[in-house]
């Protein structure tokens, strides 16, 4: 959309409250006019538009349009939310969906089960990796090259409904009927997590969702009970979430009454949130580690424990996202996420980049190259501070507001990890390939001996050079290529935490962590 059409745009948009009943969850719009003349000019042209206008006329395209233009030129967080996507962007943010619960993939054509998640209603149904779904109901699902969109629209659904599955289990070479009753399926945050030596634990954390404290207080107390006195917590490509939780999570850190964040909006008034209950974790050691996408209250955590002088911020300069958003529901199943404060750290440092400069929105949306272009992914001295920016931590450490956290210790990004010309999704493709035609076999290992015999003999990359020759590929297969093929096979077979213990080794940050407490 062209910036000549605003004026236009901006009448539509208005036009929202009035066309739908004055739906959003905020004073009415109609307020706004006071039935003047504007609120009657704005109906009268939506009458034209729908009557007269010489075309057809798509008005929910058109509003949509209006909506996300009028949000473009406001600040870069400030977005509209379709019917058609909201639902599964809340159900990340909530923690859960309803569905069969299985994680799949078309493998020629068919609808292969990857994993039925764990209690979920697939896997109390008997249904295991490797099954293939072929109809569900009166809906044949394999030979029609379905899109994801598509098949979840047949698997999802309400809660306590049933789907009948008919299943071909390749193993056993049988097919049969199972009713699965669609319920409610853990979507996790807490991906993984485990002892990294015996002292040192280790939890991914993925985003903020509802379901995320009660996650991480599990796996903490997990790894506490395994003897963890140190622990190392990932919130790299972390997007955020919602800050009560983040702030939750801070609290098992920070001991009571320190300051975790506060906000502040267009009027001043500031809202502060404080540590409050006996932390579980206030004494043990602890390394965040960060990079250029963990954004929003992921920052929040990493600088509320870098400005209260807990642990150590590993890794690169994060995204810098320190705006709040609000949800207005806008009664049709879409919704606008509107700015409505910012985040400070307790030092009072704005998490939040600028934004409004002359390439308007290009240079916030191109940030992250520019870094990889200036440097700053590579060296730390190359990252820009502000000397109006400073600030002092209650132990004498400084550190700069301006956008982003950046790190105690930097770690440059790794580029030996793009060291393969093939596609990773072909890796994919052949790692489930192989571990479908040798379930009996595979299934039998365990990940210590997964670890200390993988392809020993180079069967299974001599398996893979045949595949991609015949597939037609003759690029030279890179031993960084043989890594990735080892890792696909290990979360084929041990799931998340098989990929992230098998890519430790390689993890430079990681082991930087490890480095850093030897």
């Amino acid at each position: 959309m062209h910036k000549n059409n605003t004026p236009f745009y901006l009448a539509l948009a208005v036009l929202v409250g009035l066309f739908l009943g004055s739906v959003l969850v905020v004073d009415s719009p109609l307020e706004l006019f006071n039935k003047s003349t504007n609120e009657i000019k704005m109906k009268r042209l939506i009458d034209f538009i729908e009557q007269d206008y010489v075309d057809a006329v798509d008005t929910d395209r058109l509003l949509d349009g209006a909506i996300t233009q009028i949000l473009e030129d406001l600040d870069p967080h400030s977005v509209y939310i379709p019917k058609e996507k909201l639902q599964q962007i809340s159900e990340r943010m909530q923690g859960n969906f309803v569905g069969i619960g299985v994680q799949f993939r078309m493998i020629k054509d068919s609808l292969a089960v990857l994993q039925a998640i764990e209690n979920g209603p697939s896997y109390k149904a008997g249904i295991v990796s490797g099954d293939r779904i072929l109809i569900a109901d009166t809906d044949t699902i394999f030979g029609k090259n379905l899109r994801d969109s598509a098949l979840l629209k047949v698997l999802k659904g309400t809660a306590k409904t049933t789907v009948n599955l008919q299943v071909y289990r390749k193993k056993s070479d049988s097919l049969f009927r199972v009713t699965v009753t669609r319920g409610n399926v853990a979507i996790k945050s807490v991906l993984v997590s485990y002892m990294l030596t015996e002292a040192v634990g280790y939890v991914k954390l993925t985003r903020f969702a509802r379901s995320s404290y009660n996650e991480f207080k599990k796996a903490l107390t997990e790894l506490q009970g395994l003897g963890m006195t140190q622990l190392v917590l990932d919130l790299r490509g972390n997007g955020g979430g919602f800050i009560d939780i983040a702030n939750q999570i801070l609290d098992e850190f920070l001991p009571e009454g320190k300051l975790m964040v506060y906000t502040k909006n267009n009027k001043g008034a500031i809202d502060e949130f404080f540590a409050t209950k006996k932390g579980a974790f206030e004494e043990g050691a602890l390394f965040v580690l960060m990079d250029e996408n963990t954004a929003s209250a992921s920052e929040i955590v990493a600088g509320a424990l870098q400005d209260n002088d807990k642990g150590t911020i590993v890794g690169r300069r994060s995204f810098g996202k320190g705006l709040v958003q609000q949800e207005i529901d806008l009664g049709d199943g879409s919704a606008v996420r509107l700015t409505t404060a910012r985040y400070y750290t307790p030092t009072g440092r704005s998490i939040q980049k600028p934004y409004r400069n002359t390439d308007e929105k290009n240079q916030y949306d191109e940030d992250l190259s520019t870094r990889y272009t200036s440097g700053e992914l590579f060296v730390k001295d190359s990252i820009k501070t502000i000397d109006s920016l400073r600030y002092t931590t209650p132990k004498g450490k400084i550190v700069y507001g301006g956008g982003g956290i950046i790190p105690d210790v930097f770690v440059a990004i790794d580029t030996t990890r793009y060291g393969s010309r093939i596609p990773f999704i072909r890796i994919q493709n052949f790692a489930f390939s192989y571990v479908d035609s040798n379930r009996k076999k595979v299934e039998s290992w365990t990940f210590d001996a997964f670890i200390a015999q993988f392809d020993n003999n180079d069967t299974i990359a001599k398996a893979f050079r045949e595949d991609l020759i015949k597939n037609g590929v003759t690029h030279t297969v890179s031993a960084q290529t043989y890594y990735y093929l080892k890792l696909a096979i290990a979360t084929e077979l041990f799931g998340d935490e098989g990929f992230y213990k098998v890519n430790q080794a390689q993890d430079v940050m990681l082991q930087k962590v490890l480095a850093l407490i030897e």
